[in-house]
C-alpha cells in the first residue's frame, strides 16, 4: 500500500513543480492563470492528502506516524483554501503571499527533503 501511495504522491506533485514555476512567471488574472491555478491547487490538495496516509520513514515520528515533513502537508491543506478565499475577496496580495509561501515550503523545501539519505528519491537519483 505504501508504494501505491508513494507513486500517487509523486504523480501528483511533480506536475506542481513545473505548474507553480510557470504560474509565477506568467501574467496573473488571465483565463490561463485561473485554469492552471485551479489545476495546481487541486493537485496540491490531492498530493497533501495522500502524504498524510504515508508514515514517516525518516527521523522522529509523532503519534507513531507523522514526521516533520508532514508539516508541509498541513501547510498545503491550510494555504490552498485560504488563498482561494483571499482571491475571491479581491485580496490579491494575500493570495500571492500564501501561494509563494506554499510553493517555497511545500515544493522547494519539502522537495529538497525528499533528497535526504534514506528517502526514495535519494536512492533514485544518487543510488
Amino acid at each position: 500500500m505504501y508504494l501505491f501511495l508513494m507513486y500517487s504522491h509523486i504523480v501528483t506533485v511533480v506536475p506542481c513543480i513545473f505548474l507553480g514555476a510557470y504560474l509565477f512567471m506568467r501574467s496573473k488574472g488571465t483565463a490561463e492563470h485561473k485554469l492552471l491555478g485551479k489545476l495546481y491547487m487541486s493537485l496540491m490538495l490531492i498530493t497533501a492528502s495522500i502524504s498524510l496516509f504515508m508514515p514517516s520513514n525518516v527521523g522522529p515520528q509523532f503519534l507513531g506516524h507523522f514526521g516533520f515533513i508532514h508539516a508541509f502537508s498541513f501547510l498545503t491543506l491550510y494555504s490552498i483554501p485560504t488563498a482561494v478565499l483571499s482571491i475571491k475577496r479581491g485580496d490579491v496580495r494575500k493570495h500571492k503571499i500564501k501561494l509563494v509561501i506554499l510553493y517555497l515550503g511545500a515544493i522547494v523545501i519539502a522537495g529538497g527533503f525528499t533528497l535526504a539519505p534514506g528517502r526514495y528519491m535519494n536512492e533514485l537519483f544518487f543510488g
